[in-house]
């Protein structure tokens, strides 16, 4: 089987949203010959689901400020560029 596409979701309790749990989706990959046909849609909305499932009240992920394809991939299922977010390599 070939692998074309990856995500992580991770599952954070919160402290506010009277301490709502978010689902954190990080490290969406899709395979280069398998771009733009959907599948990177069917991921995030599978993961959304699962957040859903979950008892999230919040999804939330970050992407590299330089990729404006993204951004509007992120925008088309709904998501907002909110925040401005900071690494700090350890």
């Amino acid at each position: 089987a070939e692998v074309i596409g990856t995500l992580q979701i991770s599952f954070l309790a919160g402290l506010s949203r009277k301490g709502a749990w978010r689902g954190q989706i990080e490290a969406v990959r899709v395979a280069g010959h398998r771009r733009s046909d959907g599948i990177g849609r069917q991921m995030i909305v599978w993961a959304i689901d699962a957040c859903r499932a979950r008892g999230c009240s919040l999804v939330q992920l970050t992407t590299d400020k330089g990729r404006a394809d993204a951004h509007r991939f992120y925008e088309s299922l709904g998501f907002t560029g909110s925040h401005l977010g900071y690494k700090k390599s350890l």
